[in-house]
């Protein structure tokens, strides 16, 4: 069973929402500079972790970890208890935008298409390094 595993180092981020602009009089969407060199980020990841390897043609079965930084303004007695797993986080990104935002990064990368997912396991928790850990693995046909 093929199984591929990478960590996005940094403060995750959610997929922007496309914005529209104007270029010659027309209308154009386009999706903003933040989130392009975020899933640039997590594609480069992802096919260093692939090393090689061909896509995934399968279905498959996503685990991903979103880890959040605490808030230095936090008291030491917080940021343990948030470290402890006591305290969760409830702050932007939304998990399903940075779900939105891996996908598409690795379409094409490490799976063909991300309706290939059959199965996702999604957790969000501060950790004393923020990133996004991310497991795929062929799922049972």
């Amino acid at each position: 069973m093929t199984v591929v595993t990478f960590t996005v180092p940094g403060k995750p981020q959610g997929k922007g929402r496309p914005r529209v602009g104007r270029v010659g009089g027309f209308s154009r969407m386009f999706t903003p500079e933040k989130t392009v060199s975020y899933e640039n980020l997590i594609g480069w990841t992802a096919a260093q972790a692939m090393a090689g390897r061909t896509l995934l043609l399968g279905p498959v079965a996503v685990s991903l970890h979103i880890a959040m930084e605490v808030p230095a303004s936090w008291s030491k007695a917080k940021q343990a208890r948030a470290l402890a797993g006591t305290e969760s986080p409830t702050t932007k990104p939304d998990m399903d935008n940075v779900i939105k935002a891996v996908f598409d990064a690795i379409n094409g990368v490490v799976w063909k298409d991300d309706v290939q997912v059959v199965q996702l396991t999604t957790t969000k928790a501060y950790a004393a390094a923020p990133g996004v850990t991310v497991e795929v693995a062929e799922a049972l046909k």
